[in-house]
């Protein structure tokens, strides 16, 4: 199955190591960020999991619930979270889907088909309240993923979702933001009474802090 932006997120019944879950009902009316392992005890991935509980106060802010996955059954999950409590200083306080039939693997498109087929590639899934894939990134087993990247983008996904407005290249919160195509100057000049620089028709910068 391959997974598209848009679409709503698969829903799926698998243990955890925080007990059964069912990943709609669990999701309830959060943002969630869903991310596959190719197996545990594997060194990038346990720095990614360690600072993923790092974050725990990034993620609430955004009311974003993060769950991990890997093929493993739970007992193996388990071990490993104490060798990730040993070596990054942090308890994991979100749960870890066990896919030892990889079920969720498939439903979500995470088996690479030149690969080991027990072996999830490294994906990420960002999933709005409403239950709809609104980011997709995939990473190589060698480059650790960039969580301050994860959350800029989920930062952008929250502000444009209230706003006919993008943000452009490099953004992070706080700077200018582009004004939407789509709005007329008088519209434009209705939503943005602040005023706005117009550099070309269709690209219009506005600074949503003045």
């Amino acid at each position: 199955m391959t997974i598209h932006l848009g679409q709503i997120a698969p829903d799926f019944e698998q243990d955890s190591t925080h007990g059964r879950i069912r990943f709609h009902d669990w999701l309830g009316s959060h943002w969630a960020v869903l991310f596959s392992h190719p197996k545990n005890f594997t060194p990038v991935c346990t720095t990614e999991l360690g600072e993923v509980a790092r974050l725990r106060p990034e993620w609430d802010k955004r009311n974003v619930k993060p769950i991990g996955l890997s093929v493993d059954p739970v007992e193996a999950h388990r071990k490993w979270e104490e060798d990730i409590h040993d070596t990054q200083g942090v308890a994991l306080d979100f749960p870890m889907i066990a896919d030892p039939d990889a079920r969720v693997s498939r439903l979500y498109d995470m088996i690479h088909p030149e690969s080991d087929p027990a072996v999830t590639v490294r994906s990420v899934f960002v999933i709005d309240p409403s239950k709809k894939v609104r980011l997709i990134l995939t990473y190589p087993p060698s480059t650790g993923r960039n969580f301050p990247e994860i959350l800029r983008a989920i930062d952008s996904l929250q502000l444009t979702d209230t706003r006919s407005i993008a943000t452009p290249v490099n953004w992070l919160p706080g700077e200018p933001v582009v004004i939407s195509p789509k709005l007329s100057q008088e519209e434009a000049n209705r939503q943005f009474p602040q005023g706005y620089k117009t550099l070309k028709p269709y690209l219009r910068i506005v600074d949503l802090h003045q």
